[in-house]
């Protein structure tokens, strides 16, 4: 990296007197410079490595998933974080860091704990003291590395201006591990297995399988939105529904900072938060408010909605001030025992599937171009034959000429679907049951499909070779599902119409 300085392993001590080590990366020469900071488990030091006949090896990571774009960053980046050579050459120092018990830092770490925003607190406020630093400090990095930044946040560190989180739930226990109350069985394990070598107070797939209910440990480890006060760029992709995306757009609803933007978008998450088009959105906003650069970020409006009509095809990308876009009509889709999806209330009926393998399906035909925009629900009247409970799942499709119409989704899975539910049921006669489905946007031109997909069982293979990996769930046990479509209330899908979507 040229023209820059390199420091390795600076320790930090916290307010306990544990030692954190973080890498250090600034322009060389005079000055002072802004400071933009990442702070995770992943280590620092984890960089590319060259490779016999040049260039460079990535993270075993970038290799075992999909990319559906090339990605592109400096040997200088690990896993998920801000790109030094990109950053140090408009003028920032970027500060990598290892949390407590990971990396090269003492202690045992505590993920997502109160005790481990303090430390991110203390490395925000070590930073703006150095005499390389302005005292402005903002914080930038993907998954891991965004959500991070909310607790740190909700700290309200002196220093600290403005947060980046690209992607990052903010709720473990309702966004990952038991979302909809089904325990998620494949992500969790993959992630808990790579973090074995690090000093943890806890693994997390046994603590997930050791509390399946939300107590106060898991409370503890959803921070408090409404004390970020800073200004925030939160991304908020629709391609990411088995992780990230409830949270990420939750974290734009319930902040406390009266400066907040949201980016949308349904691509790749790794290539999009390197892309041109996203650095260039990033650059904006920190040169905004850790340099005070007057680029017309404070009149930019809240919320860049991108819409797709397929995985490949961008229909629009737009301004809007608010989420769900102002312009979004809430249409109630009726579920009828034939199968369609309707605007007026069926008769009566009902429609089983078994758990083991069944599914049910309903249909809308398109009757015009629309856009639906924003979140989904799903409200049933359902009964559990032969089990004591069961899990459900719902699933947003888009069909064209009888085929399928696929999206971008979780772990580079390029097959999924528009979105999705979840919620566990226990046995009853007949119970009301609300399933969230999560955001999205998406064009349909009349004459396309939307289909509803309810099942008992996650509703795609776990085949790496199509992509499906690692995201599984608890599978119901062999039972039998009955929806009621004639009673009141009816069930219904409730989806959010606009009419007239620009381009």
């Amino acid at each position: 990296m040229a023209e820059a300085v390199f420091e390795h392993d600076v320790a930090v001590g916290v307010r306990d007197g544990t030692v954190l080590r973080v890498n250090v990366f600034r322009p060389s020469g005079e000055g002072t410079h802004p400071a933009i900071l990442c702070a995770h488990p992943y280590g620092k030091d984890n960089l590319p490595t060259p490779k016999r006949g040049g260039g460079f090896k990535v993270a075993m990571q970038y290799r075992l998933l999909r990319m559906p774009d090339p990605v592109s960053f400096s040997a200088w980046t690990s896993w998920e974080a801000p790109d030094p050579a990109h950053w140090v050459s408009r003028g920032y120092a970027v500060v990598n860091c290892d949390l407590r018990g990971c990396g090269t830092s003492d202690g045992v770490g505590d993920l997502l704990s109160p005790a481990e925003s303090e430390d991110y607190h203390d490395l925000i406020e070590w930073a703006a003291a150095q005499p390389w630093c302005t005292g402005k400090v903002g914080l930038n990095g993907v998954s891991y590395l965004a959500l991070s930044q909310y607790g740190a946040a909700a700290t309200q560190p002196p220093s600290l201006a403005a947060i980046c989180p690209w992607e990052g739930f903010t709720d473990p226990y309702r966004d990952l591990l038991f979302p909809g109350g089904v325990r998620e069985d494949g992500f969790v394990k993959l992630w808990a297995r790579g973090l074995k070598d690090d000093r943890l107070a806890y693994d997390l797939r046994e603590e997930q399988l050791r509390r399946p209910l939300r107590d106060a440990v898991w409370a503890s480890r959803a921070p408090d939105l409404s004390q970020v006060r800073v200004p925030m760029l939160v991304c908020g992709s629709f391609s990411d529904n088995n992780l990230h995306s409830r949270g990420s757009i939750r974290a734009f609803e319930q902040v406390g900072s009266e400066q907040r933007w949201l980016y949308t978008h349904r691509g790749g998450k790794w290539c999009t938060y390197y892309s041109a088009a996203a650095l260039a959105v990033q650059e904006r906003f920190f040169d905004h408010f850790l340099k005070g650069v007057d680029n017309g970020m404070d009149s930019q409006p809240p919320v860049r909605l991108e819409v797709r009509e397929d995985r490949e095809t961008i229909h629009s990308v737009r301004d809007e001030e608010s989420w769900p876009p102002a312009g979004v009509r809430w249409t109630e889709l009726f579920l009828g025992a034939d199968g369609r999806l309707g605007e007026e209330p069926p008769a009566g009926g009902s429609v089983d599937f078994g758990t083991a393998k069944g599914r049910a399906t309903w249909r809308w035909r398109v009757p015009r171009d629309l856009e639906l925009s924003g979140p989904m629900a799903l409200r049933l009247r359902v009964s559990v034959e032969g089990a004591e409970g069961a899990n459900l799942f719902a699933g947003i499709e888009k069909w064209r000429d009888g085929h399928f119409v696929p999206f971008e989704g979780s772990y580079g899975f390029g097959l999924d679907r528009v979105t999705t539910g979840w919620s566990k049921l226990a046995r009853s006669e007949v119970h009301e049951v609300e399933v969230e489905l999560g955001p999205s946007a998406t064009f349909f031109r009349a004459g396309e499909e939307i289909r509803l997909v309810l099942g008992g069982r996650w509703m795609h293979p776990r085949n790496p070779i199509t992509g499906q990996y690692p995201a599984a769930y608890e599978a119901s046990p062999d039972c039998t599902l009955r929806i009621h479509c004639g009673d009141d209330p009816a069930p219904r899908l409730s989806v959010p119409v606009i009419d007239s979507p620009g381009r």
